[in-house]
């Protein structure tokens, strides 16, 4: 993701959705550059910030509340941006892609790993829509968008749409592999038919002691239906967890602006 944005040191960059900053650590560490992670909830954050400050990288990096429908930023702030599998929880492609457009500045850099469907999915197939449904209710994802239409969102935002690759397609084990209980593994032991019994019977033991909360076993079976989805969806081929993306706001814009000054 950083060598294909071409990230250097002092460089402002935007991960759009950041989560808990995670990806965004490792690409400061790796780059250098100075990057900001957007997240719109405030535990996310306080979570990230201790990330940051446990890794001894304050000074590179920060977070910004905000929702990336509308960005709390000004126009052209950024010299790159990045979304690590966040984008597909926005009820509208178009309308976030739009808005990184707008922070960008112009001739830079929008790199995209987005969950889609492929060209193998058949809305017509009942298997199909089945799988596709069991992803958006265990991963609370709007409408599942296809390669193309993120493609064409990307397109419509504005961005010249330099190259795309479903990287799941070369990768050199199955991308859903670690949810496939017959893979074993002690990095994936939960997984495993054994282990989804064992954290099963856990979960529901804490929550009948009322150790854990009302709703823990609910939790865990819409997470068990989520990964069930996504490894049926990666098995037949029909889902991607890593469409790459890489799109370029145009240089012709800033022309543009300063011939109209």
């Amino acid at each position: 993701m950083a060598l294909q944005l071409g990230l250097k040191e002092g460089m402002k960059v935007l991960d759009v959705g950041c989560g808990i900053g995670g990806p965004l650590v490792e690409i400061a560490r790796f780059s250098s550059a100075l990057i900001t992670g957007l997240n719109n909830n405030d535990y996310q954050i306080s979570r990230g910030q201790e990330f940051i400050l446990s890794a001894g990288l304050s000074e590179k990096c920060n977070f910004l509340k905000g929702d990336f429908m509308d960005m709390p930023i000004p126009d052209n702030s950024f010299d790159a941006a990045y979304s690590l599998q966040a984008t597909c929880h926005a009820p509208d492609a178009l309308g976030v892609y739009r808005e990184v457009y707008r922070v960008l500045k112009p001739g830079q850099y929008f790199a995209l790993d987005e969950w889609c469907l492929t060209d193998l999915f058949d809305p017509s197939n009942a298997r199909h829509r089945t799988i596709k449904a069991e992803i958006e209710l265990g991963d609370g994802l709007p409408d599942i968008r296809t390669t193309r239409q993120c493609i064409q969102a990307m397109k419509d935002a504005g961005f010249e749409v330099v190259f795309v690759k479903d990287l799941a397609a070369v990768f050199p084990c199955p991308w859903y592999q670690p949810m496939d209980p017959t893979h074993i593994s002690w990095t994936s032991f939960q997984c495993t038919r054994v282990g989804h019994f064992i954290t099963r019977t856990i979960v529901n033991t804490l929550e009948f002691l009322r150790i854990a909360p009302a709703g823990s076993m609910r939790v865990y079976n819409f997470l068990r239906t989520a990964s069930e989805g996504l490894l049926k969806g990666g098995r037949e081929g029909i889902f991607t967890a890593n469409f790459f993306i890489l799109g370029r706001k145009p240089v012709l814009e800033n022309a543009i602006a300063n011939r109209d000054l």
